[in-house]
């Protein structure tokens, strides 16, 4: 999943994106918002965490330009501004959630996962493909009650196809959510990544289809797989 953090305490930025990178979230930081606006206007992500007083362009500036240029992309401000009017202002604005500072790692991944499953319909974090279960909390993928044996990039391949199952995903948005944008990556990378999920789904019929010149489709069972 890919998180836009947009944060000008460079200390707390730093210790907010290892925190998640440790995750398996793939995190961009912008310290500014003007930095913050343009790449919101170009890049898409799963999930943003914005602070409000920043340089260049208030936090709040950046979420109505956002929501003026109809991206959905859900937004989490995280702010030291306590005020129940401007929770309410911010909320009215166009943000999905609102943290007070300072927020436990823990919560903030939490709230997360929360707008991540609400941007998919999934209330439940619990992923069920046929005989396939995804713990999207714990991380975790489970065969009937075998545990899957998967890498960081795997899960987040995993996971973010099956957000998106019955539906193909190009190649591209799939790199996106595994690689920063400054990481020198090949689409060979990525399907080295997809053939070693296409085994581990194996024995729990899910497929993984390769169409070509579009991209990837995780076929979701109509029914538990014997």
């Amino acid at each position: 999943m890919r998180v836009l953090l947009i944060e000008d305490d460079e200390l707390l930025a730093d210790g907010v994106t290892r925190a998640l990178r440790y995750a398996g979230y793939v995190v961009e930081w912008a310290a500014d918002g003007r930095r913050a606006d343009a790449w919101l206007s170009e890049r898409e992500y799963d999930v943003v965490i914005l602070d409000l007083g920043l340089p260049g362009l208030d936090g709040s500036e950046v979420l109505k330009r956002l929501r003026g240029r109809k991206q959905e992309m859900p937004v989490l401000v995280v702010s030291a501004r306590e005020m129940l009017d401007e929770r309410i202002r911010l909320l009215d604005l166009g943000a999905d959630d609102y943290l007070v500072k300072p927020v436990a790692i823990a919560e903030l991944e939490a709230r997360i996962r929360a707008l991540t499953r609400r941007g998919y319909g999934k209330a439940d974090p619990v992923l069920r493909l046929g005989n396939l279960d995804l713990d999207t909390a714990a991380r975790r993928a489970w065969i009937g009650d075998q545990a899957l044996d998967l890498t960081a990039r795997e899960w987040s391949a995993l996971e973010f196809l099956a957000l998106r199952a019955n539906r193909i995903v190009s190649k591209d948005l799939v790199m996106q959510s595994l690689y920063n944008w400054d990481e020198e990556i090949t689409p060979n990378a990525v399907e080295k990544i997809i053939s070693r999920l296409r085994t581990k789904l194996e024995p729990a019929g899910v497929n993984i289809r390769t169409v070509r010149g579009m991209g990837y489709y995780l076929e979701k069972p109509k029914s538990p797989a014997s």
